[in-house]
């Protein structure tokens, strides 16, 4: 199993934004030394719910103080990217990094983002659907063309030219079933968030690995879940940051992205978020259903987690993970002292794991 991290750049510490920034991204320089296999950081802008607008910038930093750990953008948000850029950045940090790159490209969930782009919700599935793919064939053939309903693009050449792209390389969050779909028929390793039970999830986990399994002829790669996670060897502590961290970021999260707003009942590619906007008015509102949520996440002492995870994986089949330490404004102490409690008592026992068979 494939393990990484996975920074949110949440800023609710109070503290000025530069200083915030090279803590949280320092962050994914000590998971090299701690062993983990991936480094993620997400795209958002604007506001302290999470504010990196650039992973593909922030990465080339990461890059010049590593030396082994994967890269990954989790995701660059497609709608708000030009394609071209999008290929000509991805294959200048690759060439940094000496081919440690691996591509998420994500469509993005929330107005008060696409509103500033002047973009809209409506429009980000078909937008998505056109870059994705002219993005894959630049990185694999070093040109750049389209004539799409979104994208009208002159044969450009890209320099650096990328080496050795694959679309096994490339990795879609897929939150909905029209995006699981669109990832298999693609040809892309999945990306979930995990935002609740996932015994729900198994319709659409079921019919990407069926569908990639008839289109390309071969079994669908393990997807990867981003799990905000909490781990302390201390119970008390488990339930105190729980209750205090994970609850002040489930409510940011439910801020951001208007889960009690009614307009993705009306955006049939957004059903997993207006399943998130039903189940937090049943029990009262965002504060009240960040416990359902917690269920969903790796939340734990070190052998509940692990527990967890068998009980998961006994669900869903093989897996990946990059998990969220830094949230809800909890002390980079703390961050630093569950990622270490992690890395040495969880980590190796999820290393070690015969995987699933077909």
């Amino acid at each position: 199993m494939q393990v990484g991290v996975h920074l949110g750049f949440q800023n609710l510490h109070g503290l000025p934004d530069y200083e915030f920034f090279r803590k949280e991204t320092q962050l994914a320089i000590e998971a090299e030394a701690m062993g983990f296999d991936f480094a993620a950081m997400v795209e958002h802008h604007f506001t302290d719910y999470a504010a990196c607008p650039d992973p593909l910038q922030a990465l080339s930093y990461v890059a010049a103080k590593t030396k082994t750990i994967k890269l990954m953008p989790a995701a660059v948000i497609l709608p708000w990217n030009d394609p071209l850029r999008v290929v000509e950045k991805t294959a200048m940090l690759d060439a940094l990094c000496e081919g440690r790159l691996h591509l998420g490209m994500g469509r993005g969930a929330a107005r008060r983002e696409f509103d500033k782009f002047g973009v809209t919700l409506h429009d980000s599935r078909e937008m998505f659907d056109e870059a994705a793919l002219i993005i894959m064939d630049g990185l694999e053939s070093g040109y750049v063309e389209a004539d799409t309903k979104w994208y009208k693009q002159p044969r450009a050449e890209i320099r650096p030219r990328p080496q050795g792209w694959s679309r096994d390389r490339c990795v879609m969050v897929s939150m909905s079933p029209s995006s699981c779909e669109v990832a298999a028929d693609y040809g892309l390793k999945a990306l979930r968030f995990s935002q609740g039970d996932w015994s729900k999830t198994l319709p659409e986990i079921d019919k990407y690995r069926n569908t990639f399994r008839e289109k390309h002829g071969k079994q669908a790669p393990p997807f990867i879940i981003s799990d905000f996670m909490v781990c302390f060897a201390d119970r008390a502590k488990v339930t105190d940051y729980t209750d205090k961290y994970f609850a002040a970021q489930f409510r940011q999260v439910a801020n951001h992205y208007e889960f009690m707003s009614p307009h993705f009942k009306d955006l049939p590619s957004y059903a997993t978020y207006a399943y998130m906007g039903d189940m937090a008015a049943a029990r009262g509102g965002p504060d009240k259903a960040y416990k359902d949520y917690v269920d969903g996440n790796l939340i734990g002492t070190p052998d509940e987690l692990y527990e967890k995870h068998l009980m998961r994986k006994a669900m869903v089949g093989d897996y990946e993970i990059i998990a969220n330490f830094s949230f809800g404004g909890m002390p980079y102490e703390d961050v630093y002292e569950q990622m270490k409690l992690f890395a040495d008592k969880v980590m190796p026992r999820l290393k070690a794991e015969e995987p699933v068979p077909a």
